[in-house]
């Protein structure tokens, strides 16, 4: 068994408390103090002693999955810096890996493809932390981080020590896990990864993957290939991180798509996409839902706006404001309320601001 170490140098990390320069949406007002903690044990201690006295306190990852209001945040935002990959290699057991939280999701996954450890190769171009990625059980194209995951390490905040959960404890299920059930009480601190060795990604499961890549469903291709398809894809939706590019300045899928019981799903329109899920339920394409709405591309007339590109994004077209962009929010779930009636729930962290109650 081959035993792997790699420090990464940590990232460059702006030391403004604007928030605003800490998300992808570009937005959000100062902290009332801002720190970087590079190290777990500084992670620890900064987060317990502002639990400790009574002060808010705000972990930060990569910004990539949260809106934060005008006013900023009254108390400490802690920016995750921590870094370094740990694996534990071989022929038949594969690649055992354990990443700090801090480290950055697709860096992660290039480096992964590289070393030809397969399964996260369809996570490509997702922005964010590692240690983001089990609270919201990241996925896209067919495929999720619960299925390599094999523990999660935290901060348990409530009882002031070290826990860690397997992945059978996790309570991970479409776009949630028990981290995320249970806000602010664990502390990611690093997570543990389970890969197959081999220059073959995972089975595609996901037909626009499939068509992009000339093949069908359930076959494996080169994880390489798999990886620039994602990217390709993903850049013709504004969904990878471009400075140049406003329709990237965006928390992502603004919306989870839509898990209806039977009669939800029949009083749907014929046409609209229907997704078997667990329990006999059903999801839908919450896409679909705002585009059939009456809600297009591009739409909004001021700096918030939907992409042009792709309508579950909400983006900031260069001086957008937190307000601006939970009014075009709220515009789109009362649309499709009144439409469909199905409420649209927000995938994004809202920090300091709230959507209003339907009018």
């Amino acid at each position: 068994m081959d035993r792997v170490t790699l420090d990464t140098p940590a990232p460059p990390i702006p030391d403004t408390p604007v928030l605003a320069r800490h998300t992808t949406l570009r937005v959000g007002g100062p902290a009332e103090r801002f720190v970087v903690a590079r190290t777990e044990r500084e992670l620890i201690d900064v987060v317990a002693d502002c639990d400790h006295r009574g002060e808010p306190v705000l972990v930060l990852g990569g910004g990539s999955n949260l809106l934060i209001g005008d006013d900023g945040f009254p108390g400490t935002v802690v920016r995750v810096g921590t870094t370094g990959i740990r694996a534990d290699v071989s022929d038949c057991g594969g690649a055992a890996v354990r990443v700090a939280a801090g480290e950055n999701w697709d860096t992660f996954v290039a480096h992964a493809v590289a070393q030809e450890w397969s399964g996260v190769e369809m996570l490509s171009g997702i922005p964010g932390s590692v240690g983001a990625t089990p609270i919201q059980n990241v996925g896209a194209y067919g495929s999720d981080v619960a299925q390599t995951i094999t523990a999660v390490r935290t901060w348990d905040r409530r009882e002031r020590t070290q826990r860690t959960f397997p992945v059978t404890d996790c309570g991970f299920g479409y776009r949630t896990s028990r981290f995320k059930q249970e806000p602010g009480r664990y502390l990611v601190l690093e997570v543990g990864f389970q890969f197959p060795l081999g220059s073959l990604g995972a089975p595609i499961a996901y037909a626009e993957l499939a068509g992009r890549l000339d093949t069908v469903p359930g076959r494996r291709v080169d994880a390489a290939r798999v990886r620039e398809a994602v990217l390709e894809i993903r850049r013709g939706k504004g969904m990878v991180l471009d400075e140049a590019d406003h329709d990237s300045w965006s928390a992502g899928s603004f919306f989870t798509n839509p898990i209806l019981d039977e009669q939800q799903a029949a009083a749907l329109p014929p046409e609209a996409p229907r997704f078997p899920d667990a329990g006999g339920r059903v999801k839908t394409s919450a896409a679909w839902l705002i585009q059939h709405a009456g809600f297009a591309k591009g739409h909004g007339d001021g700096e918030a706006r939907l992409s042009t590109k792709h309508v579950l994004a909400l983006t900031n077209r260069g001086a957008a404001s937190a307000s601006d962009l939970v009014a075009l929010a709220a515009e789109v779930r009362d649309g499709v309320e009144e439409r469909f009636g199905i409420r649209l729930v927000p995938e994004v962290n809202l920090v300091g601001v709230a959507l209003p109650d339907l009018k």
